[in-house]
């Protein structure tokens, strides 16, 4: 099969709109005057033209440094990546304002840029983030944060994409937290104070891999319970400032050792082609007490949002039983980030009449150092949207 490789134009995109709100979550200008302003990075692949963009979004990260843009773009594929108004820093995120901002880029990149089909693809997490939107999109139903802020989502008017992508993605951020959370933690202050039975960490407990089917399920157990402990704190807190009325609506506060999901040391567990004793942030005992941990520094509002087990919206597979569009998962074998079931499990969900699901055998989560699984990757990719006409 020939392949033609194109030139690739980026071009920097800004994306404002008008929004209104009771205080602004967000450093600096971004909300704080009656106006979002999000910046995104537009891929052009020269002397191809297209009806279709593919939108790349992350609730906190931006993409255009993934190998993945750009080669698609090489392959002939028009892409912007789009940075939400929480550009790398998630302490104080609203998945229900990340939402707004995706159907910001959509109706930008139809009525600005006049694309007639919007492809979205959802990587890492940015998968559970594409699912809730265009869950909400087909079928709006949300008016409010977990948090009671309204956020109405009716009113927004969101354009559905044409079509969607999950590639090394995962369910969501508040099971993928959970799962990775250190149930040994007592107490949330100190965190030095543990159950030393459920220091999985701890070289003096029994309990070592290959680790046993009951202490998976304690453990397992124990990781909802912590979860949920921090989700009352929280309501609770949030109850204790309104009670107050002292003009106080938020606070911030840290969530320690949240590295300790028993994949990252026991192969055993969930298998797939990853590299034992690592993580895709490092040696997961370091990275368990470390500064850049998922959720580290949070506020109220932000976890129940994103966070909380019982309150987040944004469920990867509940929402992806509510979209209609083509739908295509992607599985990376070798992933170190997104758990291996998480994909097979969305697929199953997806409501959608059209779905395919591929995997890549051996490939990384970020593809480092494998150009040949990109190029897989890109292929699966490329193809799907050919045969669905997203061209």
């Amino acid at each position: 099969m020939l392949v033609t490789y194109f030139e690739v134009k980026l071009e920097p995109i800004t994306v404002k709109y008008e929004e209104e709100a009771t205080f602004t979550e967000t450093y600096g200008f971004v909300g704080s005057q009656g106006v979002v302003v999000l910046e995104g990075i537009y891929f052009i692949p020269k002397e191809k033209k297209s009806e279709t963009i593919v939108l790349m979004m992350h609730p906190s990260s931006t993409l255009q440094q993934l190998p993945i843009p750009m080669v698609l773009a090489e392959s002939g594929v028009h892409v912007l990546c789009c940075a939400s108004r929480y550009p790398k820093n998630d302490s104080a995120l609203i998945m229900e304002k990340v939402l707004l901002d995706l159907g910001a880029y959509i109706r930008f990149v139809k009525e600005e840029l006049g694309y007639k089909k919007v492809v979205l693809l959802g990587w890492s997490g940015g998968g559970s983030l594409a699912l809730f939107y265009q869950s909400q999109a087909e079928k709006p139903t949300i008016t409010h944060t977990p948090a009671n802020d309204e956020v109405n989502l009716l009113k927004a008017k969101l354009i559905p994409a044409d079509g969607l992508m999950f590639i090394a993605a995962h369910i969501s951020r508040a099971l993928v937290l959970t799962e990775w959370m250190d149930p040994s933690v007592l107490d949330e202050v100190n965190p030095d104070i543990r159950e030393k039975a459920l220091d999985i960490y701890d070289r003096e407990n029994v309990n070592q891999p290959p680790f046993s089917a009951d202490f998976l399920r304690e453990y397992r157990l124990a990781q909802i319970t912590r979860n949920k402990k921090i989700t009352l704190w929280v309501k609770n807190k949030l109850e204790e400032l309104k009670f107050r009325n002292d003009g106080q609506l938020e606070m911030g506060f840290v969530v320690h050792r949240t590295m300790a999901d028993p994949r990252w040391i026991d192969p055993s567990v969930d298998p797939n082609d990853r590299k034992p004793n690592w993580c895709y942030l490092g040696e997961p005992r370091a990275v368990n007490n470390g500064p850049a941990g998922l959720a580290r520094f949070c506020t109220l509002r932000s976890w129940l949002s994103q966070w909380s087990l019982e309150y987040s919206r944004a469920d990867g597979e509940l929402s992806a039983k509510q979209i209609s569009v083509p739908f295509l998962a992607i599985e990376n074998s070798a992933d170190d980030a997104c758990p291996a079931g998480h994909t097979e499990r969305i697929y199953m969900a997806a409501g959608s009449n059209d779905k395919e699901m591929k995997v890549v055998k051996g490939a990384g989560h970020y593809y480092k150092n494998q150009p040949e699984k990109l190029e897989k990757a890109v292929s699966f990719i490329s193809e799907w949207l050919q045969v669905r006409n997203f061209s």
